[in-house]
């Protein structure tokens, strides 16, 4: 590692722990980290005072990407597509699906887009791995109406990832499906892989090492992330879906064992939320093409505007009947909230050259203003239903959970 990596390394890692203080500092309602992140990642970045660069961190700024969705895929609960919460959001997003290619059929018509497949896919997208800090530290995910979030952010997240496995790919379909098969069939064997090992041996490995100096658990997740992360790699699918996948193991894992996994959480958070994902956040900054964004206004508001009506606005019909207006209002702006996905349908885009430099900009620009605005208007519209209604937020039993 030479002296100027080292430099982007320290500029990088000092407005990461900065960011939170910055965050404590500033009046008024509580802007999201992960804006200031982004922001200072402009500042820093080559488009900003080029005090870094992104490929000096790119290897780090790609385990942070990992972690984001390795931590989604671990509070993805399969349950959840079973009940009546998880049939909605699925149908949410097909609602969102066929707007979607609605909407890059118009802009198409009025020559505003050439590069349909990815714009259409990444206007299906949730930010549930973004989302789930913000709506945590709102309460918003308790109760019946947490149930509906999950599921509506949880679909709006593997359903667009899977797509961009089989879609947005220069290789022929029938390759594509069958390297996503070949990916889901090593996750579904290493899900077994408790039972090949037994139970109560693996029970006891955890005890010995989740609080000691081995820190054992830890370092499997982490072997786990990087397994499938290469595993992706290996079969041509795009890495978000490998570290989903590892979540969603690591989850399977957790739940047969008879041990606490609160502390196994606890530093999976600390090393995720601590040290890599604010990297990624701050490189996904230190890439923004800033004056693409000025030189064309109108393509970033267009974007954001379509996030909004797209993949935001099925909500207000498909959860009419079991949520009311405010919520499903709530949901519609959580939903159309997204960023980390879009970076990555970008840089894919633009690598395989089916997107177009001006738009890969604006879309990312989009998905940065849609994590700005459109958790804290979801977040106020709940925090004022708090107000009206103290018990809101109170657990419900199972069957105003959403089960069928």
């Amino acid at each position: 590692m030479n002296q100027h990596q080292l430099e982007s390394l320290l500029a990088v890692t000092l407005v990461a722990a900065l960011a939170p203080v910055i965050v404590a500092g500033l009046p008024g309602p509580k802007i999201p980290q992960i804006v200031i992140l982004i922001f200072a990642g402009i500042l820093i970045g080559p488009h900003g005072l080029g005090l870094a660069d992104t490929g000096s961190i790119q290897l780090l700024s790609n385990i942070g990407l990992g972690f984001l969705f390795l931590l989604a895929g671990y509070e993805l609960d399969p349950k959840l597509f079973k009940e009546r919460s998880g049939r909605l959001a699925m149908i949410g997003w097909a609602v969102s699906a066929l707007l979607a290619v609605a909407a890059v059929g118009v802009l198409g018509w009025l020559h505003f887009v050439k590069d349909f497949v990815p714009i259409g896919l990444a206007l299906t997208t949730t930010a549930l791995g973004t989302l789930l800090p913000i709506l945590q530290d709102n309460e918003m995910l308790g109760g019946r109406f947490g149930r509906f979030v999950l599921a509506a952010g949880a679909v709006g997240e593997l359903f667009p990832i899977v797509a961009i496995s089989l879609f947005l790919t220069k290789r022929n379909q029938f390759v594509a499906i069958g390297s996503l098969l070949a990916v889901a069939a090593v996750a579904m064997l290493l899900t077994a892989a408790p039972r090949v090992m037994g139970e109560k041996r693996l029970e006891a490995l955890i005890r010995q090492g989740q609080r000691a100096t081995a820190q054992t658990t830890l370092r499997w997740s982490i072997v786990l992330l990087v397994l499938l992360l290469v595993f992706a790699e290996r079969f041509g699918l795009d890495v978000v879906l490998g570290a989903m996948l590892a979540g969603m193991v690591l989850r399977s894992w957790t739940r047969r064992m008879k041990v606490d996994v609160g502390p196994l959480e606890d530093k999976l958070d600390a090393v995720g939320y601590g040290i890599f994902i604010p990297v990624f956040f701050v490189a996904s900054g230190m890439g923004l093409d800033i004056h693409a964004i000025v030189s064309d206004p109108l393509r970033l508001l267009v974007f954001v505007l379509l996030l909004l009506l797209v993949r935001g606005l099925p909500s207000l019909l498909v959860y009419l009947r079991v949520l009311p207006l405010r919520q499903r209002v709530e949901l519609t702006f959580i939903t159309a909230t997204t960023m980390p996905l879009l970076v990555a349908i970008a840089e894919i885009g633009l690598h395989d050259g089916v997107m177009l430099p001006s738009n890969a900009a604006a879309l990312v620009g989009a998905g940065v203003l849609s994590v700005l605005f459109f958790p804290a208007v979801a977040a106020a519209l709940h925090r004022r239903g708090r107000t009206a209604r103290p018990d809101a937020g109170a657990p419900a039993g199972p069957e105003s959970a959403g089960a069928a």
